[in-house]
């Protein structure tokens, strides 16, 4: 399979059909140390509100990445940088 200039590939017709998917489904990609999988996204309840498909985004996305060893302050802090007023650089 070769890519295209824009570095697309086109999902042949078998994997569509056996993953179910077509125009407009969420697909995406796992890397392990064996290679790529293409993998469908499995959309929430329809009545979701925001948050909780945030929610359940960021315990899936937990799930599918290793830790990093990180905290929440130390996740927060490489984020946003220290507040001037409060935190010494």
């Amino acid at each position: 399979m070769r890519l295209t200039e824009k570095s697309q590939v086109t999902i042949p017709k078998h994997v569509r059909d056996r993953l179910g998917i077509g125009p407009g489904s969420e697909v995406d990609f796992a890397v392990d140390e064996s290679g790529v999988r293409l993998v469908k996204v499995e959309k929430g309840p329809v009545n979701e509100t925001r948050g909780e498909e945030l929610v359940r985004l960021l315990r899936e996305a937990g799930q599918r990445y290793p830790r990093s060893g990180l905290s929440a302050d130390d996740i927060v802090g490489i984020t946003r940088g220290p507040f001037d007023d409060v935190d010494p650089r």
